[in-house]
């Protein structure tokens, strides 16, 4: 199993080297690491070009993670019963990639777009789940970096819920243990949000002031 693990997280990875956001700043003429948060990630693209360009790179990155998830648990490895934890490790990569880029100096998103293509693909009853508790703390606090976070923590919490309780999936330890790693890492790149949200000086929506990307 080690060999497909490793095999799905260098695959994982390049595939999530595609960024979306760069494509569209090239388009555009914009290169996004030198504009707003400096984040090549789709907050940063909406709060520059608008909701259009927004919905591209957000679905630019959300494919770029469900394929390679898809053809992972569904044709590569169908057969084997581990089949969802090599997807959750290819998608782990895809996100790792979409946060440090090789080709663009390790300098990407912050995984956000990218997880929810892994939660999508894992289990799709966690999508509906998401979008209101993002949203409901979005419009209530005004914080996106607040419903990405709270989406970080959701993540391990869900896979609990459906492959212990109810599933009782034989490599759900293994699972949990990917999941939680994915809400390190989603974490560690919103730091700095996070360190302004306990200061109280994080930007909300629609703040004069240039926000910072969540």
């Amino acid at each position: 199993m080690l060999v497909k693990i490793i095999c799905c997280l260098l695959a994982g990875y390049f595939c999530g080297n595609i960024s979306t956001a760069w494509l569209v700043g090239k388009y555009k003429n914009i290169d996004f690491r030198k504009v707003g948060s400096g984040n090549l990630g789709t907050t940063n693209v909406m709060r520059t070009l608008g909701k259009k360009y927004g919905l591209i790179t957000y679905f630019g990155d959300f494919l770029k993670v469900i394929i390679p998830m898809i053809l992972v648990i569904y044709v590569i490895f169908a057969d084997e019963d581990y089949n969802k934890l090599l997807g959750l490790y290819t998608g782990y990569g895809c996100v790792i990639g979409h946060c440090y880029p090789f080709w663009l100096h390790f300098k990407g998103g912050k995984g956000i777009a990218a997880m929810s293509a892994v939660m999508a693909c894992i289990d799709p009853l966690v999508i509906p789940v998401g979008v209101v508790i993002f949203f409901a703390i979005v419009f209530s606090t005004k914080y996106v970096s607040l419903g990405s976070l709270a989406i970080a923590i959701l993540f391990p919490l869900w896979i609990s819920l459906r492959f212990f309780i109810m599933d009782e999936n034989p490599h759900f330890v293994h699972m949990l243990i990917v999941t939680l790693c994915y809400t390190v890492t989603v974490f560690y790149m919103h730091r700095a949000n996070i360190g302004r949200l306990l200061n109280g000086t994080e930007n909300k929506i629609g703040h004069k002031k240039e926000e910072k990307d969540a």
